[in-house]
Protein backbone atom coordinates (compact mmCIF):
# COMPACT_ATOMS: atom_id res chain seq x y z
CA UNK A 1 0.00 0.00 0.00
CA UNK A 2 2.93 2.86 0.94
CA UNK A 3 4.22 1.96 -2.48
CA UNK A 4 0.66 2.96 -4.13
CA UNK A 5 0.10 6.27 -2.51
CA UNK A 6 2.74 8.26 -4.65
CA UNK A 7 1.09 6.96 -7.70
CA UNK A 8 -2.40 8.02 -6.91
CA UNK A 9 -0.87 11.54 -6.19
CA UNK A 10 0.04 11.03 -2.13
CA UNK A 11 3.57 11.96 -1.70
CA UNK A 12 5.08 12.23 1.31
CA UNK A 13 2.74 9.29 3.52
CA UNK A 14 5.14 6.68 5.06
CA UNK A 15 5.18 4.47 8.10
CA UNK A 16 2.25 2.43 7.12
CA UNK A 17 0.73 0.06 9.17
CA UNK A 18 -2.78 -1.61 8.50
CA UNK A 19 -5.23 -3.56 10.45
CA UNK A 20 -8.14 -2.92 12.62
CA UNK A 21 -7.04 0.84 12.96
CA UNK A 22 -4.43 2.54 9.61
CA UNK A 23 -1.45 4.49 12.01
CA UNK A 24 0.63 6.26 9.21
CA UNK A 25 2.75 9.41 9.57
CA UNK A 26 1.49 12.52 7.05
CA UNK A 27 2.95 16.09 5.76
CA UNK A 28 -0.77 17.23 4.62
CA UNK A 29 -2.85 15.60 7.27
CA UNK A 30 -5.58 18.06 5.54
CA UNK A 31 -5.69 15.40 2.31
CA UNK A 32 -5.94 12.63 4.74
CA UNK A 33 -9.86 12.40 4.23
CA UNK A 34 -9.27 12.12 0.58
CA UNK A 35 -7.12 9.25 0.97
CA UNK A 36 -9.00 7.36 3.39
CA UNK A 37 -12.04 7.84 0.62
CA UNK A 38 -9.47 6.57 -2.35
CA UNK A 39 -7.46 3.99 -0.78
CA UNK A 40 -8.09 3.32 2.94
CA UNK A 41 -11.80 2.91 3.57
CA UNK A 42 -15.25 1.52 1.16
CA UNK A 43 -17.33 4.29 2.41
CA UNK A 44 -20.29 2.30 1.14
CA UNK A 45 -20.00 -0.75 3.91
CA UNK A 46 -16.83 0.90 6.35
CA UNK A 47 -16.75 3.99 9.08
CA UNK A 48 -13.55 5.37 9.36
CA UNK A 49 -12.37 8.22 11.73
CA UNK A 50 -9.30 10.33 12.01
CA UNK A 51 -7.71 11.11 14.74
CA UNK A 52 -4.39 13.23 15.33
CA UNK A 53 -1.82 12.03 17.72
Amino acid sequence: MERALPALGFEGVGHVRVGRMVELEAEDPERLGELCEKLLANPLIEDYEIQPL
